[in-house]
Formats: structure tokens, sequence, C-alpha cells
């Protein structure tokens, strides 16, 4: 139907703008060093700019996923998967405000440079794994 293509639709276009941001974030945090200061300057404007189309693909992910949900509320709320794709989205998101408040403390000079670039790079990664291991276990769900 109409509707289901719809929500389906926002449900992969949020995962796609917010994950596809994401990834290519943090691969540029992964391969940029600290030593080049005016790299540096412009890779932390970079990462600011992202939070904006990052939560907005999660909120339109969000949005649609609750749509989805409620759509079959007997076949999602007794699923041990789904719980655990849940629990890996709000370790996303915690780790998102990792990420920002990395990027902000190094932007501002809040923080050490050499501490904080190694906690924003381990957020990097562990943002990494967290939207592929949610895309991973929302499409089991989908095939379950």
């Amino acid at each position: 139907s109409l509707v289901s293509t719809s929500v389906t639709f926002f449900h992969l276009g949020g995962l796609l703008l917010g994950g596809g941001c994401a990834v290519a974030a943090d691969r540029m945090t992964l391969r940029l060093r600290p030593a080049n200061s005016a790299r540096f300057r412009a890779h932390l404007q970079e990462l600011h700019g992202m939070h904006r189309p990052v939560g907005l693909g999660l909120a339109l992910t969000f949005a649609s996923g609750v749509l989805m949900l409620a759509a079959d509320l007997p076949t999602y709320l007794p699923s041990a998967l789904f719980w655990f794709k849940m629990g890996l989205i709000a370790v996303l998101l915690g780790n998102g405000l990792v990420l920002r408040r990395s990027e902000m403390a190094l932007r501002f000079g809040w923080a050490d440079q050499e501490r904080g670039w190694r906690r924003l790079q381990r957020a990097a990664r562990a943002s990494l794994a967290l939207w592929f291991g949610s895309l991973l276990l929302g499409t089991a769900l989908l095939a379950a």
C-alpha cells in the first residue's frame, strides 16, 4: 500500500541521511590527525555541521519506526531482536552525545587536544559499529 511504502521509505531515507552523514564524518575523523591545525579546525567545523542532518535522519527513522511498531505490536513487542535493536539505538544516541561533546570541547578549547582527539576517535569507531549493527539488526528483524 501507499502508506506502508511511504513509512518504509521514510525509515530507510532517515537511515540513509543520518547514517550516511555519520559514517562519512566518522571516516574523516578516523583519517585526520590533529597535527595540521588548519585542517583540524576545519574538520571540527564540518563535524559541527553534521549534527543537524544526522539528527534529522534519526528523527525520521524514529518517527517511521514508531509507525511500523504500531502497525504490528504483536510481532515486535515480544521480540528479543527488536528490544536488542532498541538497546543498540539507545547506545548509538548516547555515543552521539559523546561525539558532540567531544567535538565542542575541542572546538572551544575546553579539552586537552590529544586526549580530546583520542576520545573523539573512539566515539567515531563506536559510531561506525553502532550504525552498521543497528542496520544489521533491522534487516534481521524484517527477515524474521
